[in-house]
């Protein structure tokens, strides 16, 4: 289908000359003769123009002020023709955003490399911005899946997130959770949509080219500088910059960064002029942040100023309901990839998935996914690739009942390990004292104390009461 252009122009004789010579070029051309019917072609009926081409005084307006009121619309770039132009003019129609201001008569050959010039700008603008609406169509917060009311609890706050003008927000979880996910969702889903999203892993990066990387540097700034660069901080103004593993920065890049972040300013490095930002900073851990405080590894004001919202990402082995909703998306994505059609997931497959523990939660699922559809044959997926590590941690209490399972994900105070621990071991001796202590491999004056500290009840070797 050809592109269409808009022809504004209130001269019949030259507004047809200029239909036929487009039309033979390949344009799909429509003729307006005032702001009104133009108007009528760009907001009524809609219709997507790559390329205006007008006269700037029509019988029933300017056509500059035509250009301020559709500014918004896709209506491609704008060439404005004058007979009669004026500096002011000019200067008004590129902050407008025209394409480019011509006077008349303006030779045909002249006009066409204008024409041409601004039909690429605008097809690469529509590039971008069909990208930018694919993405955001992509990452909405329907793509975080999940059936289970921890999954839907992230979207919600995904949400919520996405209406206000947030600055900053710290996004923890395991490795394997999604953070990335999440952090393209937040970028494309919110209010800084139009604008670029930058990434980096702070753990993949020497602390040199992390700060240089950062916030750019100067030629000659360092040996192998040879020329400018522009940080990410500089490419993410405007967007969001998403900091994976941030909590590997070392502490004088966190002092930089923050400063940073509270003026709006980065300084490159081995220069001495300051350039401003903007950016929406999204940072991921799968570390406690706050542990990393309290041990002194990270900046306290560093973390305050990112944890201005903060999301918890739960591991997959809390919602394995979920995982109904992810193998279907996985199979479909890559199935396409490799030309096959796995439609069918046997029973004993769900219950396999099901059963296991996911350490490597849902990028560890996707890859067992993967494997299984490109080794699979027909339209079954094979249970035969799943190759699933065995977890004699997680057997049924009644298969193992000499075992205690004890999650080591935070969820669990050190003290209720404990206090487990001792109750299992009395529960195996039938709360003797003594016979517990030896399963334990500690003695009776040891194990009496900790029974007294968790209020649990034993007996001695006499039929006493302890604790």
């Amino acid at each position: 289908m050809p592109d269409t252009m808009l022809i504004l122009e209130d001269e019949r004789l030259l507004a047809a000359e200029l239909k036929r010579h487009y039309v033979a070029e390949g344009w799909q051309v429509v003729l307006a003769g005032t702001c009104a019917e133009a108007r009528s072609v760009l907001v009524d009926k809609a219709i997507e123009t790559l390329v205006v081409l007008a006269d700037m005084s029509l019988p029933d307006g300017n056509a500059l002020d035509l250009l301020e009121s559709v500014k918004d619309r896709p209506t491609g770039e704008w060439l404005i023709l004058t007979g009669y132009g004026s500096v002011a003019d000019s200067v008004r129609a590129l902050r407008l955003g025209a394409f480019d201001f011509l006077e008349k008569p303006c030779p045909t050959d002249r006009l066409d490399l204008v024409v041409a010039g601004a039909a690429r700008s605008a097809r690469a603008h529509r590039r971008i911005r069909e990208q930018a609406e694919h993405h955001s169509a992509r990452y909405g917060p329907e793509a975080y899946l999940g059936r289970s009311a921890l999954a839907e609890n992230v979207r919600e706050m995904l949400r919520k997130l996405a209406r206000v003008p947030m600055s900053a927000v710290v996004v923890t979880g395991e490795t394997g959770t999604g953070k990335g996910l999440v952090a393209r969702i937040l970028h494309h889903s919110g209010l800084r949509s139009d604008g670029p999203i930058v990434e980096i892993n702070c753990a993949a990066l020497p602390r040199e080219l992390l700060e240089s990387e950062l916030f750019g540097h100067e030629p000659g700034a360092f040996t192998g500088a040879i020329k400018r660069r522009r940080g990410l901080l500089q490419q993410a103004s405007g967007g969001t910059l998403f900091l994976d593993e941030i909590s590997e920065m070392s502490a004088d890049l966190q002092s930089k960064l923050l400063r940073a972040i509270e003026d709006h300013m980065v300084r490159p490095v081995g220069s001495d002029v300051e350039v401003k930002v903007d950016v929406q900073v999204v940072a991921a851990s799968n570390r406690n942040l706050e542990q990393r405080v309290s041990e002194g590894a990270f900046r306290q004001d560093l973390y305050h100023r990112l944890s201005v919202f903060a999301l918890h990402l739960p591991p997959l082995r809390d919602r394995l309901e979920d995982i109904a909703d992810l193998v279907p998306p996985f199979m479909a994505e890559v199935g396409a990839k490799a030309g096959k059609d796995i439609r069918v997931v046997p029973d004993a497959v769900w219950s396999a998935l099901r059963a296991y523990h996911w350490p490597g939660n849902v990028r560890e699922l996707r890859n067992v996914i993967e494997r299984c559809v490109l080794l699979s044959e027909g339209q079954e997926l094979s249970g035969t690739w799943l190759q699933l590590p065995s977890a004699p941690s997680l057997e049924p209490a009644a298969a193992r009942t000499d075992q205690v399972c004890l999650p080591i994900d935070g969820t669990v105070s050190l003290d209720e390990m404990d206090r487990r621990v001792v109750s299992k071991a009395l529960e195996l001796a039938h709360h003797n004292v003594t016979q517990a202590a030896r399963l334990l491999g500690t003695t009776r004056q040891t194990l009496r104390y900790r029974i007294q500290k968790h209020g649990l009840h034993a007996t001695d070797e006499d039929g006493d009461d302890e604790g």
